[in-house]
């Protein structure tokens, strides 16, 4: 069988994928293969996904990246909107894609004999030829979604063969990554209602599969069968993103003894991956005050061992609806800069109503920003010259070098940023994307500018006011 990523690194090998990982990261190849190795870093690759998409690689000492989720609801939803969303956040800068359909979408054409996961499947297929980036999906949605929109006996039906038989047909579509409730057992449970939960669960596939737990007295099918989910993955080379069914859903829980106990159970199945040949990530919360974002990264790096930390935030209040991409934001750049690798962005549509194009546009760009200042934070070369460039521009007034570091190019006007002590250019006066020179002097105070006098102290370019 084809040795995969992880499997590759640990023979000393690097593989045309490490290389360009590599090479998009301005770092050695041999620092992706090391991390891969150790299992510090994450390179998702399904050996079965078509030509045409780019290497990258999560993990330590590496830019933070961005995680991007869209997907049709059961009831509504628009596919075409949905693939519109897909064209904008690569546009705007997510490095990685998850898919969370669980509908087929009111304007697609029904055929009378066709399944929901017939739909599920050529919309998951659409997004994977689409990606230029890893594509992840949750194969529980699937599964549920099937049960729950008519396959009959709703959720608590739902076979154990049927969530493997899921997970198979993503792996052999091209999924790069798979996300997986399998450290949600039933001690866990019981912890979080004995604790007195805030918001009990709020994941919607940890929920759905925490009741079939309950229901049928039998302890989580992916935590028993670990070993199968390890044999799809590895066949495949899919990576697992372990998923936190139970993340706090709220400040008031974060922390909690449920939360931790289930850590303590990704911890020994990121050591069974690693052993199995399969790359793994850990997905975390989720919803943490200010004080908890240091001290969940640090617990979860030393119980998992340094796996790569994919956060979903974490909303640093929970009192902002509406602006939950900024909260998200918040709790990301501190969480981040303390070791987090990947944050699945937040939009402002978050606790309020069904994402737009616009609100997945300003998730992204909102993600971004943070885990661009937790890369200064952290020292990551390429974000620290970035800024430094894009100050020197500024104060350059090169309005074309300004745009072009910008992490969102489109915020700023055709005539460039209007700071504090910057008036408005106008397009007229620039010239290669630079404010235009005065000659003779400064317009207002002619040879008493102080302007030119501070200019000359510092010995930098002279900008009359």
């Amino acid at each position: 069988m084809e040795l995969t990523q992880r499997e590759a690194a640990l023979r000393g090998l690097i593989t045309p994928a490490m290389a360009e990982a590599a090479e998009r990261e301005q770092v050695e190849a041999e620092v992706i293969r090391r991390g891969l190795a150790e299992g510090t870093i994450v390179l998702p690759f399904n050996r079965r996904r078509a030509e045409g998409r780019q290497a990258v690689a999560f993990g330590k000492g590496l830019r933070t990246k961005v995680s991007a989720s869209i997907g049709l609801p059961l009831d509504g939803g628009s596919e075409s909107e949905e693939r519109k969303k897909l064209e904008v956040v690569l546009a705007a800068g997510a490095d990685a894609v998850l898919d969370l359909s669980i509908g087929a979408g009111a304007d697609r054409v029904r055929e009378p004999d066709a399944h929901l996961s017939d739909y599920l499947a050529l919309f998951r297929r659409h997004v994977l030829s689409t990606s230029t980036k890893p594509v992840g999906t949750l194969p529980q949605y699937e599964v549920f979604a099937c049960r729950r929109g008519g396959k009959g006996g709703g959720i608590l039906a739902t076979t154990v063969d049927e969530m493997f038989e899921a997970m198979e047909r993503h792996a052999a579509d091209g999924v790069d990554f798979f996300g997986l409730h399998s450290a949600m057992t039933l001690k866990a449970l019981d912890l979080a209602r004995r604790q007195g939960r805030l918001t009990h669960m709020v994941s919607w596939a940890g929920a759905s599969l925490a009741g079939w737990m309950l229901y049928h007295e039998q302890e989580n099918p992916f935590y028993r069968h670990f070993d199968r989910v390890l044999d799809i993955c590895r066949r495949y080379d899919v990576t697992l993103s372990l998923a936190d069914g139970l993340r706090p859903g709220s400040g008031h829980d974060s922390l909690d003894r449920a939360q931790v106990q289930e850590m303590v159970i990704l911890g020994e199945q990121v050591r069974a991956a690693r052993d199995a040949g399969v790359q793994v990530m850990v997905k975390g919360p989720g919803h943490a005050p200010l004080h908890h974002c240091r001290a969940t990264v640090q617990l979860q790096k030393q119980i998992c061992e340094g796996a790569p930390y994919f956060i979903f935030g974490p909303l640093a209040t929970d009192a902002a609806p509406g602006y939950d991409h900024i909260t998200c934001a918040i709790g990301a750049a501190l969480a981040a800069s303390a070791g987090a690798d990947l944050i699945c962005y937040v939009t402002p549509a978050e606790h309020v109503r069904f994402p737009t194009v616009e609100d997945v546009r300003t998730g992204v760009i909102a993600a971004r920003i943070a885990a661009h200042a937790a890369d200064v934070a952290k020292g990551i070369p390429a974000a620290v010259e970035r800024d430094a460039a894009l100050s020197r521009a500024r104060g350059l007034r090169d309005r074309v070098t300004e745009r072009k570091l910008a992490l969102d190019p489109d915020a700023l006007t055709s005539t460039g940023s209007v700071d504090a002590v910057d008036a408005p250019i106008s397009e007229e006066g620039i010239e290669d994307g630079k404010a235009p020179k005065q000659e003779s002097g400064c317009h207002a105070c002619g040879d008493g500018c102080s302007r030119r006098v501070l200019a000359e102290y510092f010995g930098a370019p002279i900008e009359y006011c």
